[in-house]
């Protein structure tokens, strides 16, 4: 009986609040945190592109970055929260973001194509990353993390296909 008692107060100690293993949640905070940096990369990329697009497209791709600006900055939001839910701490510095983004700064980009080419290259990234974090999370039993991340890939997957399909 003892000993059962003393397993599970062990048991207890290595979970979060939440009930997930703390080794496993700190690694999947971790990927959150590169995934909150890459959405903050993105974001500024697609408020650039707002701004700066010009040409016979600009109203439609003046709208359809607004569109993808306004669904990366609730993303962020989520993804900051979930981070804090797993009980770790969100970057929330561009310095810290910089450092740990696979996406890249893009200034100067005028055109249309090569705004939605940018937009697809930091959407692949995107959901290579989602895709660790969902495989991550399910290992974990992380079924919160699981579904944040399902969504996202549902999403970014229809995303990319249109964004695709504009360029043919």
């Amino acid at each position: 009986m003892f000993k059962e008692v003393i397993n599970q107060i062990n048991t207890t100690k290595m979970k979060n609040l939440i009930g997930i293993d703390v080794v496993k949640s700190n690694i999947i905070s971790t990927n959150l945190n590169e995934l909150l940096a890459d959405y903050q990369l993105f974001y500024q990329n697609l408020r650039g592109l707002h701004w700066n697009i010009k040409g016979r497209a600009f109203f439609e791709l003046h709208l359809k970055f607004e569109e993808l600006y306004n669904d990366a900055v609730i993303k962020v939001d989520e993804i900051a929260e979930r981070i804090l839910t797993l009980e770790g701490e969100p970057l929330h510095t561009f310095s810290d973001y910089l450092k740990v983004s696979q996406i890249r700064e893009e200034k100067g980009i005028t055109n249309g194509i090569d705004g939605i080419k940018i937009t697809i290259s930091n959407f692949s990234t995107i959901i290579i990353k989602e895709r660790t974090i969902l495989s991550l999370a399910t290992e974990a039993d992380d079924e919160g993390t699981a579904s944040l991340m399902s969504d996202y890939i549902s999403q970014t997957e229809k995303t990319l296909w249109m964004l695709n399909s504009y360029l043919k």
